[in-house]
């Protein structure tokens, strides 16, 4: 599947990226289908990896959707091309933001839940590292009910989580969520998990630290920051245990087969 945004040449033309998104790989629920999340995997890996991980949960009732990001360049790679949801030049959310790339991989995680029964099943979003941090810009589209080019946002989430990531466009959404009478209540009632390994050299423990306190600070009442000493880039069986635990709190899940 591909989208292409418009943007404006140095000439005044319109010009635009093409995202070519890879394969999607498909967890069915083991037993009575309950809900569905869309999960994004890291810079330069692809959806099977995180298919196969998340097989092994203990969440019978969830469906999951694990896309591949489009392989494109990458400024922190010096241009290198690799599987990425947006470009970016710094694994932190001081790095300069690519709104296009970002909401050209958010529109493509919202039309993977489009044709979910939403009236039966809860819709969540997830990822780990730049799959966390698009996830997390999800949250806010998700918020506002819109992207960041304006144009709506179609979904509402029952549940957001993010592993070793940050946040994305932290230092304009104060002002977007403050400026609109519908976004501060969504904000207010949406539950965001935010786990992060206080060893991690890729992306810093203090970037996912500061992501969860902007949120907060934004008027996203319902985080839950969660570090894990020793932990580097990676995840460990005792923080997959509490997102199990917390996704199935937060989604209502009742483990029927």
């Amino acid at each position: 599947m591909s989208f292409t945004t418009p943007s404006i040449g140095g000439s005044g033309s319109r010009v635009g990226r093409t995202f070519e998104f890879g394969r999607t790989h498909v967890v069915k629920p083991k037993g009575k289908h309950q809900a569905t999340i869309v999960w994004l995997h890291g810079l330069g890996d692809n959806g099977a990896s995180w298919s196969q991980i998340l097989e092994t949960l203990p969440l019978p009732n969830i469906k999951w959707i694990c896309p591949t990001a489009p392989t494109q360049p990458v400024a922190i790679f010096g241009g290198f091309p690799c599987t990425a949801w947006f470009d970016v030049g710094d694994l932190s959310e001081d790095g300069p933001d690519d709104v296009e790339g970002l909401d050209a991989s958010a529109a493509h995680a919202a039309q993977l839940l489009s044709t979910e029964p939403a009236d039966i099943v809860k819709l969540g979003i997830g990822g780990f590292s730049m799959g966390a941090a698009t996830a997390l810009y999800s949250a806010t589209c998700c918020a506002q009910g819109k992207y960041g080019n304006g144009n709506p946002y179609p979904l509402n989430f029952a549940a957001v989580v993010g592993l070793s990531g940050w946040l994305p466009c932290s230092r304009s959404l104060k002002s977007k969520i403050e400026g609109s009478q519908e976004a501060a209540p969504r904000a207010a009632s949406l539950p965001l998990l935010l786990c992060h390994g206080k060893g991690d050299d890729v992306v810093l423990h203090k970037h996912g630290e500061r992501s969860a306190e902007a949120l907060k600070a934004t008027g996203f009442e319902n985080v839950v920051f969660k570090s894990y000493s020793g932990l580097g880039h990676y995840t460990v069986p005792e923080e997959m245990d509490e997102v199990c635990n917390w996704i199935s709190t937060k989604m209502g899940l009742d483990g029927s087969q």
